[in-house]
């Protein structure tokens, strides 16, 4: 195949697209990442214990994975910009109403339901950036997932900000009409297929020879019954379940290190911006070297820097952990929405993606789970961390196994 030979336009509305993406993507998870500010608020506030209080943020998990799901096919049915809209609706107005609470059936209510809702649009934006770009599709998909990355880095301390000015119902005022404003606003922008301007995903890419690409365009009901789902299914579980479990527990492993708790709780902020770093570069790189190979090697990357935890016992050592483990986390991020438009094509991209995302989500809510009660029952995370590496080392063995879908696929 050769590049259309037609006058390219002077502007690609993809760009717009990947903005409004990255802005959105910035509020959805920034904001969430300022549930643990306000932790303290909650304590001293009303007494509640911290089983409670952080059964909310679970709770959130789980039915956030769950609603994504329809939440992809109700943007496939009525478009990007009337769901994106009421998913911001949602979102601002559940913060509005945090700044409410009184009893933890309003935090579970509240936090656990009505911003999950609106947080479901994190696999329509994935898969609206994917059927805008083709070539560049890593790369536009790693600026994205940047939102998410300095969202998390700037809403925490802005928070803890407003609340020393403020107070934390105020705080959670200003938040959900931020929420609300800039999310219905940037929803504005958003189109669910070039097509619709006249464009093509391919106006700015020449088309890559030998890439690893789908000739099938299939349904979730024919991905359910392919190889390939499942696979990807599990390299989500394993990916989550490992970055849940370093993401709640290596602070306090390195605190009983001996690490002072400062420099402790910089592992995180070293996971966080090397994240960042990953997803831009992995996300370039497997535009040229294709999805499958690059996750292979985050995977790899991902196994090296697990094992080498088990040894890390000085401060330099944690944080080359940190510095190595979040660069494969990011690239593992970027990659998984990319592989599987690869894999089944862009029909059901959405939902298959959600799917096997909420198969995911219960790799990240037992594997913190797990991890602590290991070290209850040892007194040590080095069975937990073998665990996490195992289970990488298994995924870039799994990568190997991953195709397009043939043209023989059967539905039952």
């Amino acid at each position: 195949m050769h590049v259309n030979e037609k006058r390219k336009p002077k502007f690609y509305y993809g760009y717009v697209i990947v903005i409004a993406s990255f802005i959105i993507m910035m509020m959805i998870w920034g904001m969430w990442a300022t549930f643990g500010v306000f932790f303290e608020s909650f304590l001293i506030e009303f007494g509640w214990t911290r089983t409670i209080i952080s059964g909310a943020s679970a709770f959130n998990c789980l039915l956030f994975g769950l609603i994504c799901i329809f939440s992809a096919g109700l943007t496939d049915r009525f478009g990007p910009r009337r769901v994106m809209s009421l998913c911001g609706l949602f979102l601002g107005s559940g913060y509005l109403l945090m700044s409410r609470i009184n009893t933890p059936w309003q935090l579970y209510f509240f936090f656990g339901v009505i911003i999950a809702i609106g947080m479901s649009v994190y696999i329509p934006i994935l898969t609206i950036v994917a059927k805008w770009f083709d070539k560049r599709r890593g790369m536009m998909t790693g600026i994205v997932f940047t939102g998410m990355g300095l969202g998390t880095m700037v809403m925490p301390p802005l928070a803890s900000r407003l609340i020393s000015i403020y107070d934390w119902r105020t705080t959670y005022v200003i938040i959900g009409i931020v929420s609300l404003v800039v999310m219905i606003l940037a929803a504005q922008f958003l189109k669910n297929a070039p097509e619709i301007t006249g464009q093509s995903s391919r106006d700015y890419d020449e088309l890559l020879e030998d890439s690893l690409v789908s000739e099938e365009e299939l349904s979730l009901k024919q991905a359910f019954h392919t190889r390939q789902f499942w696979l990807i299914s599990a390299l989500y579980f394993f990916f989550l379940y490992c970055l849940l479990t370093i993401m709640v527990h290596s602070v306090i492993h390195a605190t009983g290190l001996g690490i002072a708790a400062a420099s402790a709780a910089n592992i995180l902020a070293v996971i966080g911006g090397l994240c960042i770093v990953g997803m831009n570069v992995v996300g370039s790189t497997a535009d040229k070297i294709g999805n499958r190979l690059s996750l292979f090697f985050s995977f790899v990357i991902m196994a090296i820097a697990l094992f080498w935890l088990l040894a890390a016992k000085e401060f330099w050592m944690l944080y080359l952990f940190a510095g190595t483990f979040g660069f494969a986390y990011g690239g593992m991020q970027v990659l998984l929405s990319p592989m599987v438009a690869d894999i089944f094509g862009l029909r059901s991209h959405g939902v298959i993606l959600a799917m096997a995302a909420f198969i995911g989500a219960f790799g990240a809510a037992i594997g913190p789970i797990i991890a602590g009660h290991i070290f209850d029952t040892s007194g040590s995370y080095n069975l937990a961390f073998i665990i996490c590496a195992i289970m990488a080392s298994i995924g870039f063995v799994l990568t190997e196994f991953l195709r397009p879908v043939k043209g023989d696929v059967k539905v039952e």
